[in-house]
C-alpha cells in the first residue's frame, strides 16, 4: 500500500508539472501569437500608407488608412509597436497636409523608441532640404545597413537632386532588399522609371529644364530651351549670348532649322510661320537634329545626300515605307535613323506624326 501510495504521489506530481509546463508553454504560444498578429497590423498599416504615398490619395482613401491606423491605438502595451505605430501616423499626417501633427508623432516616437526605422524614414520626409536630407540618409546607411526602405528613401531623394542615374541605381537595389515586400516596388516604380528616362539630364539641370523633359509633348519652345541648356550645340548662332528662347526660334526658323511644316507629305515647304508654341513632332525633330548636324560638322551637304542620290532613280522607292521619296523630309529622316539619333519605333516605319515626349528628345540630343 506505501508502495502504491508513492507511486501515486508521483504520478500526481508529475502531472502537477506537466500541467505546470503546458500553462507557461500555453502562455509563450499566446504571446508569440499576439506578437505576430501585432507585426502583421503593422505591416499592414505600412502597406497602406506606402501605396498612397507612392500613387497619390484621395480624401476617402486617407480617412480609411487613417481608421486603420486609429484602430491600432492602445491595442498592444509595448514601447516598440507603439513607436512605430506613432511614426506611421506621422507619415499619414505628411500625407494628409498636417506636418505640426507629423513632426508631433515623430517626437512621441523617438522617446518611446529612440532609434526605429519608421521613424528614421518620417524624419527625412519631415527635413525639407533634400541635400540635407541625403546626408541624414547616408548616416543611417551606415549605421543600419543596407535596408530597402532606407534606399527607397535615398532613390527618392536623388530624384529630387536631379542625379538621375544614382537614383535609378537606389530604388534597383532597395527592390532587391525588399523582395518580400513587393508592394515598395508596386509604389515606387513609377520614380524609377522616370529617373531611368531622365538619367541623360546634366547632373544639376534648372528645375525648368527637367519639368521639360517630364512632359509627354513639347513645344518648339520647349525643344530650343532643352538643347540650349542641355548641350552647346547652339553656340553657332549665340556665341554664348543669352538670348531669349522666342528670339532663338526666329532666328532657327529664318534660317531653316526648323521646319515651316511638319507635314511629311508635302512636295513643297510652304511659307507660312509655325508658332513657338506649336507641339514637336517626330518629322520636325528630326529636321532640327538633322539641320544641326550638318552644322556642327560643318557639311551643308548632308542635307541633300540621300535625296540628290535618289533623285537619279527614275522608280527610286524610299527605304522607310510612311515617308515619300520626294519629301523634303527625307533626308532629315533617314540621316537620323542611319546615324542612330532616331529609331523606327516598330522596326519599319518612322511614324512622323507621333508626338515627342521630353525625355525621348533628350535621348536623341544625346545621341547627337
Amino acid at each position: 500500500m506505501k508502495k502504491c501510495g508513492a507511486k501515486a504521489f508521483f504520478s500526481l506530481a508529475a502531472v502537477c508539472l506537466v500541467l505546470s509546463g503546458c500553462q507557461t508553454i500555453q502562455r509563450d504560444i499566446v504571446r508569440a501569437i499576439a506578437d505576430d498578429a501585432a507585426h502583421a497590423s503593422l505591416l499592414e498599416l505600412e502597406e497602406s500608407i506606402v501605396r498612397l504615398d507612392g500613387a497619390g490619395a484621395s480624401r476617402q482613401e486617407l480617412a480609411r488608412v487613417r481608421q486603420q491606423a486609429a484602430a491600432l491605438e492602445g491595442t498592444v502595451a509595448d514601447p516598440v509597436f507603439e513607436a512605430v505605430l506613432a511614426a506611421l501616423s506621422g507619415r499619414l499626417f505628411l500625407l494628409e497636409g498636417r506636418t505640426s501633427d507629423a513632426r508631433r508623432e515623430l517626437q512621441r516616437s523617438r522617446s518611446l523608441s529612440p532609434y526605429n526605422l519608421q521613424s528614421q524614414v518620417l524624419s527625412f520626409r519631415l527635413e525639407g532640404n533634400p541635400e540635407a536630407r541625403l546626408s541624414m540618409i547616408d548616416r543611417s546607411l551606415e549605421i543600419e545597413g543596407s535596408r530597402g526602405e532606407l534606399l527607397v528613401e535615398r532613390g527618392r531623394t536623388l530624384f529630387d537632386l536631379n542625379r538621375f542615374p544614382e537614383s535609378v541605381a537606389a530604388f534597383d537595389a532597395a527592390f532587391v532588399l525588399l523582395a518580400e515586400r513587393p508592394f515598395y516596388e508596386g509604389a515606387y516604380r513609377v520614380f524609377r522609371d522616370r529617373a531611368w528616362e531622365l538619367r541623360d539630364m546634366a547632373p544639376g539641370a534648372a528645375g525648368r529644364t527637367v519639368d521639360i523633359v517630364m512632359q509627354d509633348e513639347i513645344t518648339w519652345r520647349d525643344l530650343i530651351e532643352v538643347t540650349r541648356s542641355e548641350t552647346d550645340l547652339l553656340r553657332f548662332l549665340t556665341a554664348g549670348r543669352d538670348w531669349p528662347v522666342d528670339t532663338l526660334f526666329n532666328q532657327l526658323l529664318d534660317r531653316a532649322f526648323i521646319p515651316r511644316t511638319q507635314d511629311t507629305a508635302i512636295t513643297e515647304l510652304p511659307g507660312s510661320r509655325p508658332a513657338p508654341t506649336e507641339v514637336v513632332l517626330r518629322s520636325g525633330a528630326a529636321w532640327f537634329l538633322w539641320h544641326l548636324h550638318a552644322e556642327n560638322r560643318a557639311n551643308r551637304a548632308l542635307l541633300t545626300q540621300y535625296s540628290s542620290r535618289l533623285a537619279t532613280m527614275p522608280n527610286a522607292r524610299s527605304p522607310i515605307p510612311d515617308i515619300y521619296v520626294r519629301s523634303p523630309f527625307i533626308d532629315s529622316i533617314l540621316g537620323s535613323v542611319e546615324s542612330q539619333f532616331m529609331f523606327l519605333p516598330d522596326g519599319r516605319n518612322f511614324m512622323p506624326y507621333d508626338r515627342v515626349r521630353g525625355s525621348d528628345y533628350l535621348t536623341m540630343l544625346r545621341r547627337l
